[in-house]
């Protein structure tokens, strides 16, 4: 029969054993659903509710824990509105490089937004500038009015949407799913005695935490991306057509091209002789030797048919004569 020491301990492994199981099916059980409460049965202890909403941070949407805005217990709720992300390039032709990147910049500074990137080559005539601006999504059709109006010439201009609201509800329910298994490994492990279950559940206890932290990452990407859209514009100046046409000449092509034209005449007359004196010579002199023996033979016969009516009796002199 077992001793009191020894059957709390297998019973205390048991009830431990128990408790991880019935977290992780929690976890499992509710990352499926969108924006749905997270099941919390199996837990030692109720789940935090309605508190959840009203301990959270003002500047990035997360609660003290890590726990998004939310109205539902123990689950967030689907974000107001959509969440849209923006991406656009435009591509301007202007009179002058600098002082149309000092009016670009200063639009998208007023409008409330900032430059991400900018990148300039080329020199004189040819210099272009692309800068990448990051504009609150509320300014998009302003930012890209205004930058219309930098320019002499809108020479391309393109634009695209996607669409993330599902995206981070999604994402904003795994993550209260998997605090909640988070609270419960945590309650399990303060009552935990024995080493190896203080291990076991400490390994669960990271895993999780490593899961929360990714998806809290991919969730304010999304919102980061939808709050703030971006826009690619290129400047270029206008061109001169002076210098277009004499950069478009090149006498080092032309001479190319004209001994090119040259090599090409050449190998055609070249050939056109060797096919004259391989082919065509021969054929012409069996004609022509042909021809030559027709003829003399017609001027034979005419000949021989000349001569033979000439041979023929000599009429007889008349009497008296």
């Amino acid at each position: 029969m077992l001793s009191s020491a020894t059957w709390f301990r297998v019973r205390g492994r048991v009830v431990l054993s128990l408790f991880v199981l019935a977290a992780i099916a929690a976890a499992c059980g509710g990352a499926a659903s969108l924006g749905g409460a997270p099941a919390a049965t199996g837990a030692p202890g109720p789940v935090p509710g309605g508190q959840a909403g009203e301990d959270q941070g003002a500047g990035d949407g997360v609660g003290t824990g890590g726990e998004p805005r939310g109205g539902l217990a123990g689950g967030p709720t689907a974000p107001e509105g959509l969440l849209i992300i923006k991406t656009g390039a435009i591509a301007l032709q202007v009179g002058g490089l600098d002082s149309a990147l000092a009016s670009a910049n200063q639009l998208i500074v007023g409008l409330g937004g900032y430059t991400s990137g900018s990148e300039r080559f080329g020199d004189g005539d040819s210099a272009q500038a692309s800068v990448t601006y990051r504009v609150p999504a509320a300014r998009w059709d302003e930012a890209l009015a205004g930058l219309r109006g930098l320019a002499e010439k809108v020479l391309t201009e393109r634009s695209s949407t996607e669409d993330v609201t599902s995206q981070v509800v999604d994402l904003g329910a795994r993550i209260a799913n998997l605090q909640a298994t988070e609270r419960a490994l945590q309650a399990i492990m303060d009552r935990a005695t024995a080493i190896k279950d203080v291990l076991t559940v400490q390994a669960e206890l990271t895993k999780t935490r490593s899961e929360i932290e990714q998806l809290t990452a991919q969730k304010l990407r999304f919102e980061g991306q939808a709050a703030f859209s971006t826009v690619t514009v290129t400047l270029a100046l206008k061109p001169n057509p002076v210098l277009a046409e004499r950069q478009g000449f090149d006498a080092a092509t032309e001479v190319e091209q004209a001994s090119a034209s040259l090599v090409s005449i050449l190998q055609g007359l070249a050939t056109a002789g060797i096919w004259f004196g391989i082919v065509w010579l021969p054929i012409l002199m069996a004609l022509a030797l042909i021809g030559g023996i027709g003829v003399a033979v017609a001027r034979r016969v005419r000949r021989t048919g000349i001569g033979g009516s000439s041979d023929g009796p000599v009429a007889a002199p008349e009497s008296g004569a």
